[in-house]
């Protein structure tokens, strides 16, 4: 499945995006605006979430946050592939949605990404 080398070609490959770090994770903006990052679980998130995978829902590897147009697209998203797309007490409100990256298939990552891009960019 996805890589980080796959979110730095395609976020990196649309106009006008810089790549920098965000709290000392991998992030990418456009036009000053965060639209991708790195996003490591909290602590606290883990917790709420029952701990890592099997036993809770917190999973073990690499996530992704990508910003999403709004509540509606993220209720989708998690709804429809929680296997793939979830969210933390953390970001309730807020429009954005996290990536499982090992198990999102690239189309699909491409889709996030460059929606995400979208949503910033202006």
């Amino acid at each position: 499945m996805a890589s980080w080398a796959d979110v730095t070609s395609l976020a990196g490959g649309l106009a006008g995006v810089e790549e920098g770090t965000s709290y000392g994770n991998r992030a990418w903006k456009v036009g000053g605006k965060l639209f991708v990052w790195e996003r490591p679980l909290r602590k606290k998130e883990i917790e709420v979430l029952g701990g890592f995978e099997p036993e809770g829902e917190a999973p073990a590897g690499e996530i992704l946050a990508v910003r999403v147009p709004g509540q509606d697209a993220k209720r989708a998203l998690v709804e429809s592939e929680p296997q793939i797309y979830f969210t933390t007490p953390h970001f309730e409100g807020h429009p954005s949605v996290l990536i499982r990256l090992e198990e999102i298939p690239r189309a699909d990552l491409e889709e996030a990404i460059v929606e995400a891009w979208h949503c910033r960019r202006g």
